[in-house]
């Protein structure tokens, strides 16, 4: 373990209020997407609690392209499938994990996507996500404004796979010690070995309250119906915030193989970042120049950081005007994790074809967009709502 530098408060800069507000540094491509963002959905914007947080469609440390697990009613009914026939994958030579997320790791929502519907994941590799509908693109320029309330952004141009992940163990850094002075801290990436793989996710709220000695993990989603969810997607959504007290917890007990990780996504641990970056970490106070440097400051922060909370939050909030309309706390369960990820594992390294959403669960089919293509949609039971 390398010698820990000298904690200091986040860098930030001073709203108008005076309030002190870290910075998130990202790229111009991230950018780009919040502004899009914005410019498609008309929001209300009227002034919210820092304690108000509004669910993102979570953007993945590398830029996956693959479609998010989202709230079934945020996603809305979209349109068929182009009609393409399917494929058969050689699963011997060809699996998925391979095809798809060599190099890249599996994020906790390809996790939480093989649960909600391995066919429908399937579908989603072989034939592209969704089209984007308004209500995701208002649920994501909502977030940003929150998220705006405790970070500011500070957009860089990055040059190569190390400035991207450079990016991420900066906005890590930051909100570690954001979480450590000021209690609360909202989109922290994370990147672990866990369960044999690589496994990256972003963590909605971090909150350390106040002489408590563990860290709670809060992830909200938004609602378009005023009601709290069905019994399906409570259980996705803990098997999300279970995936991410996993990655933490690992974090923190310092298990993170520094040349596996080097290893696996190909990076060039010696590589020197982007002059932008080496200015923006030498103002953060942990000036780095290689990708190396930021990964010693990563794994620092990790052992200053508290194991997480074995109760878990959800929240659920109208879409609408942001009301509370309920919160599910729950207790970790690590056995019941394990088995998720293991059976979502063999569907990814090819061990078996894709399984189908059970019988009693066939009403997710109505929010499907492939019930053109896939076998089940002419006999799906679809009376039952969510």
């Amino acid at each position: 373990m390398t010698e820990s530098p000298t904690r200091s408060p986040p860098p930030s800069s001073t709203s108008s209020t005076g309030t002190i507000i870290p910075l998130e540094i990202i790229s111009e491509e991230e950018m780009a997407l919040i502004d899009a963002a914005f410019a498609a959905a008309q929001l209300p914007h009227n002034a919210r609690s820092i304690q108000s947080i509004t669910r993102l469609s979570k953007r993945n440390l590398l830029g996956c392209t693959a479609t998010r697990s989202r709230d079934i009613e945020d996603s809305g009914r979209v349109g068929g499938s182009d009609g393409s026939p399917l494929k058969k994958r050689n699963r011997g030579l060809d699996s998925f994990l391979h095809r798809f997320r060599r190099k890249r790791g599996l994020s906790v929502t390809d996790i939480t996507a093989t649960e909600w519907c391995e066919k429908q994941m399937e579908f989603f590799l072989l034939f592209g996500k969704p089209k984007m509908t308004k209500a995701m693109k208002a649920g994501i320029a909502r977030h940003w404004e929150l998220e705006e309330e405790v970070i500011k952004r500070v957009k860089v141009h990055v040059e190569s796979n190390e400035d991207v992940w450079a990016l991420k163990f900066v906005n890590f850094i930051i909100g570690a010690n954001q979480l450590i002075f000021d209690g609360l801290t909202r989109e922290l990436p994370l990147v672990g070995f866990a369960e044999g793989i690589w496994m990256v996710g972003v963590i909605d709220e971090i909150r350390i309250p106040e002489s408590e000695r563990y860290a709670t993990l809060v992830d909200t989603k938004t609602r378009v119906q005023a009601k709290l969810p069905s019994e399906p997607q409570r259980r996705n959504g803990r098997l999300q915030l279970m995936c991410y007290k996993h990655l933490w917890d690992s974090l923190v007990d310092e298990k993170f193989p520094t040349q596996k990780f080097f290893d696996f996504f190909s990076l060039n641990p010696h590589y020197i970042l982007s002059a932008e970056i080496r200015e923006n970490t030498a103002k953060s106070g942990f000036a780095s120049e290689t990708l190396n440097d930021l990964v010693r400051y990563f794994q620092n922060s990790c052992c200053q950081l508290p194991r997480a909370h074995n109760l878990l939050m959800l929240r659920y909030e109208l879409q609408e005007d942001q009301s509370l309309l309920g919160e599910d706390q729950f207790a970790y369960d690590s056995e019941w994790l394990k088995g998720q990820v293991k059976s979502s594992l063999e569907f990814w390294l090819g061990e078996r074809e894709a399984s189908y959403t059970p019988m009693e669960e066939r009403w997710k089919c109505k929010f499907c967009k492939f019930t053109t293509v896939c076998p089940v949609s002419s006999n799906r039971d679809t009376s039952s709502t969510s």
